[in-house]
């Protein structure tokens, strides 16, 4: 027996509607634009890669978290920061 084809095409557009609930707050064009970023001419790009750069695109987004901070805590991490010295360095490894 033939086993069924996967049809890209349906993938692409389900994708895009994952996507769009996903983030509903980027635009399509957004979204199209950095898909096809690599793509120089897309006029010859099958439905197959066109599926897979899609794919790809999503679990990047998918893989980015944004780390909330508090503005208190971000404070101190800078003046921590600015307070650096080789001293202070030594010392905590000693511990």
């Amino acid at each position: 027996m033939k086993a069924n084809k996967p049809n890209h095409y349906n993938e692409i557009i389900s994708c895009l509607q994952e996507l769009h609930s996903l983030y509903p707050e980027y635009s399509m064009g957004k979204h199209l634009s950095t898909i096809l970023d690599d793509y120089g001419d897309i006029w010859g790009v099958s439905d197959k890669e066109l599926s897979f750069a899609f794919i790809k695109y999503k679990s990047q987004l998918e893989l980015y978290v944004p780390h909330k901070t508090e503005g208190d805590e971000l404070e101190n991490i800078v003046k921590d920061a600015m307070n650096l010295s080789s001293s202070s360095l030594f010392n905590n490894e000693e511990d």
